[in-house]
């Protein structure tokens, strides 16, 4: 006898799965992260309180996607956002961005590299000397400074082994602020600089960015190296991105040595919205006019000829164009 009845009718089993909803959760309440750093995909948050503050570990939810979370990122937790040892909270979103600070592999390379978020000061770590300071890397940080909408300072160390003032003139027609530092020395000024901001420091490796910032914040204990007599290049001591609270109020940004810095990212028509003088001139420029020194009938030139513009500040910003576009300074593009 069969085990089914061949004229019967069966009906379809009944879906038993929740139907979907367009209602998504609200995160109305959720506490707010600012991530300092990152460790094997688990993000280190810190949520601000009425005791003061509090560290919270977290990880990305999956609704995410895609969506990047990096250092400096504006967050909201969801989950145990309690801090206790051993709770893990869920980044559920990404708040908006007031800055980004981007780079590429090299200026062929179309992918982006996003670094830190939401800072508003550049801080460009120079050493006058040991190693020697490199105006083509220097020149491609204030480029990205400008394209992120932040304020570039550049800060120079080392300052008892040589003369600053041959570097600070070639950058003083750009009206970029610096300060002067030396080892053991009075470092008031850069305080005074970095109270209030949230400042990123950049720079080669063995400059004394990790120098800087153990002497800013006592304790931070980052490893400090040497450079190397042969090559004249420092070997990459601070290897993470790390967010340190300043005593005064702030908040500072070390980022691991850099020995290039690709800026595919950024057009260069769009470079000279960071000179308004400039700018305003270059308005009365033919069509498609790349503002370079052999550009025909450029209204820089003109403006210079006629004294309506400083002939040094153009200069200084064609350099960085031209450090935007790779035709000069291919010293810097070494492997990291």
């Amino acid at each position: 006898m069969s085990r089914y009845d061949e004229e019967a009718k069966y009906d379809r089993p009944k879906r038993r799965t929740r139907p979907r909803t367009k209602d998504r959760p609200s995160y109305d309440s959720a506490a707010i992260g600012f991530v300092f750093t990152r460790d094997r995909g688990r993000y280190a948050c810190w949520v601000d309180d009425t005791d003061g503050g509090r560290e919270v570990t977290a990880m990305k939810a999956r609704q995410l996607g895609r969506t990047g979370v990096i250092v400096g990122d504006r967050v909201k937790l969801d989950g145990n956002a309690s801090g206790d040892e051993g709770s893990l909270a869920r980044i559920v979103e990404v708040l908006p961005r007031t800055t980004l600070l981007r780079r590429s592999a090299d200026d062929d390379d179309p992918v982006e590299r996003p670094l830190v978020a939401n800072a508003d000061q550049l801080v460009i770590v120079v050493a006058v000397a040991n190693p020697e300071p490199r105006t083509g890397l220097i020149d491609r940080f204030l480029v990205a400074a400008y394209d992120a909408g932040m304020r570039p300072l550049l800060c120079l160390t080392k300052t008892d082994l040589a003369d600053p003032d041959p570097l600070l003139s070639i950058y003083r027609p750009l009206g970029v602020e610096s300060v002067a530092t030396h080892q053991n020395g009075d470092l008031s000024k850069l305080r005074e600089q970095l109270d209030d901001r949230t400042s990123v420091l950049v720079g080669h490796s063995g400059v004394g960015k990790s120098t800087l910032v153990n002497g800013l914040i006592p304790g931070a204990d980052r490893a400090i190296g040497v450079v190397n007599e042969v090559t004249g290049r420092g070997r990459h001591t601070s290897t993470n991105t790390l967010v340190l609270r300043l005593p005064e109020g702030g908040w500072i940004i070390d980022t691991p040595g850099i020995r290039s810095f690709g800026l595919a990212h950024v057009d260069p028509e769009q470079l000279i919205h960071a000179f308004p003088d400039l700018a305003e001139i270059a308005e009365t420029c033919p069509r498609g006019c790349t503002h370079t020194a052999d550009a025909p009938d450029c209204a820089l030139d003109e403006a210079v000829a006629a004294g309506r513009a400083d002939a040094a500040r153009v200069d200084s910003f064609r350099r960085l164009l031209a450090s935007r576009e790779g035709r000069e300074l291919r010293e810097t593009e070494e492997p990291t």
